[in-house]
């Protein structure tokens, strides 16, 4: 039962902490004689309406936008708030800025479409405790993800292992010994728990999209188009994807390769038009949150320090860009703008359905991690893999949740009825990250940095001709670029 809130810093970083008592039956604002609050460390959790979206009619499709911003806004305010110590009223305030904004998005659906009116109950907003794993129930990472990729079976890290000289040097500021003598994470996140010695993981990465397609009847080839690492410094914190029309509709910062007129603005025709920064003329257009060092740079503009993401930019060491083919046969062309998130930014609240991002380290790529970030060796980099749906429903080049009409085959390489086999894009970035628990993603601030959040998006703006010879090179078992 929640009756009070402190802003304190604890382990986990720049968390709420909430005084709690579990009595049974106790209703009374002060617990009964004799026994003492907990403080437990919290953030908020609220139903992500984006996620249930179903049909989103072309005349709303702005309103909505600018709705699913604002949502995330409110949000981020409102962490703000239970941080400085506002107490219970912080969320109560909450469901009232979240009422009024559904039920604008509601409004401006029903005009043109059946009234979503289920949107109306998710409102409320809970605390969640920041120890908790991953979503409800806590997040089981020796089970297979729903597409049968892999099985991440990251081992424990024992708190007396003996770990490589240099590991823990190098932390961020704001890494200092906590209550209890635990350590303390950077502000905002992420917490020392959510990193691991890559060493101490077991491999687990023998199947796609770690290991080709390969055997009878899978479609072997390669294509991969090279991009660059964003050296030209194209950054912003929109989403064309999740919130077109609308600037900082992401709240955090994202790196772009490829098509150079990627913003909150850039529509097919816009995108049609650019130059690329392909060297084969693909205008595709890919894009990721920026992993920043933890050393306390704030830079006040949005995405960055105004939307809490500190710390200096880190430019990749290298970005790989390949398709792939199908383990089940032959894979047919994506159709133009097609677009497809993969992982879940909101994972740590919303849970691990969607979430999919891989983390690992040059050397050790047949140890893949989704709720860790790791921690490599002394010249090693460290990886961040992105394997998008590999199956398509044939009609819609997106949906109004943005997932619905893409897919994951199973472990097979079979696709869903109704769903056929697309080249798989495989977004490979690697890192040069000082020792120790020194990076993070950006992130929105409730999602505490946590690396199950991390996600990699992508508009196809490939010409025809290119997509063509795509499809081509992995069908008949060639390596392309």
């Amino acid at each position: 039962m929640l009756v009070g809130a402190a802003a304190l810093l604890l382990g986990g970083g720049g968390l709420a902490a909430v005084a709690t008592t579990a009595l049974a039956g106790n209703s009374g604002p002060e617990p009964a004689a004799g026994h003492s609050h907990t403080i437990t460390a919290t953030t908020i959790s609220c139903p992500d309406v984006g996620e249930r979206l179903r049909e989103v009619p072309r005349s709303a499709q702005l309103q909505v936008s600018k709705g699913l911003s604002s949502l995330d806004r409110q949000v981020h305010d409102a962490y703000h708030k239970m941080m400085e110590g506002s107490g219970s009223t912080v969320l109560v305030r909450l469901k009232q800025q979240r009422q009024k904004t559904i039920g604008t998005m509601v409004t401006a659906i029903a005009k043109n479409a059946k009234r979503p009116s289920y949107l109306l109950k998710m409102s409320g907003c809970t605390t969640k405790p920041v120890d908790e794993a991953a979503g409800s129930g806590g997040y089981d990472s020796t089970k297979t993800t729903k597409n049968g990729w892999y099985q991440n079976q990251p081992q424990p890290q024992d708190q007396n292992q003996s770990q490589d000289p240099g590991q823990n040097q190098g932390q961020a500021p704001g890494q200092n010994q906590g209550q209890n003598g635990g350590q303390q994470g950077q502000p905002g996140g992420p917490s020392p728990d959510d990193f691991i010695d890559i060493t101490t993981v077991q491999p687990n990465a023998g199947t796609p999209p770690f290991a080709a397609p390969q055997g009878n009847g899978a479609s072997t080839g390669t294509f991969t188009t090279e991009c660059g690492r964003n050296e030209d410094g194209h950054f912003n914190s929109d989403n064309v994807i999740v919130t077109p029309g609308v600037s900082n509709g992401a709240h955090h910062t994202h790196d772009y390769v490829g098509n150079k007129a990627t913003d909150a603005f850039a529509n097919d025709q816009k995108l049609a038009q650019s130059d690329t920064t392909c060297t084969n003329g693909d205008q595709s257009t890919h894009y990721w949150p920026v992993l920043r060092k933890l050393d306390g740079n704030a830079e006040q503009k949005p995405g960055a320090a105004q939307d809490a993401n500190v710390g200096t930019t880190l430019t990749p060491a290298t970005v790989t860009l390949t398709f792939r083919g199908s383990q089940a046969g032959q894979v047919q062309a994506m159709p133009r703008f097609l677009r497809i998130i993969t992982g879940d930014a909101k994972a740590f609240t919303n849970g691990t359905k969607n979430a999919n991002a891989s983390w690992s380290c040059t050397g050790f790529e047949d140890r893949q991690l989704k709720d860790k970030y790791p921690l490599c060796p002394s010249g090693s980099q460290v990886v961040r893999t992105f394997a998008f749906q590999n199956c398509w429903d044939g009609r819609d080049i997106d949906s109004a949740n943005h997932r619905d009409h893409v897919t994951f085959s199973d472990q097979n390489g079979n696709c869903p009825n109704g769903f056929t086999a697309i080249p798989q894009l495989v977004q490979r970035i690697t890192y040069d990250v000082p020792q120790g628990n020194s990076f993070a993603v950006d992130s929105f601030p409730e999602q505490l940095h946590k690396p199950v959040t991390d996600h990699g998006d992508f508009i196809n703006v490939m010409p025809d001709a290119l997509m063509s010879k795509a499809v081509n090179c992995i069908n008949s078992g060639q390596e392309c670029k």
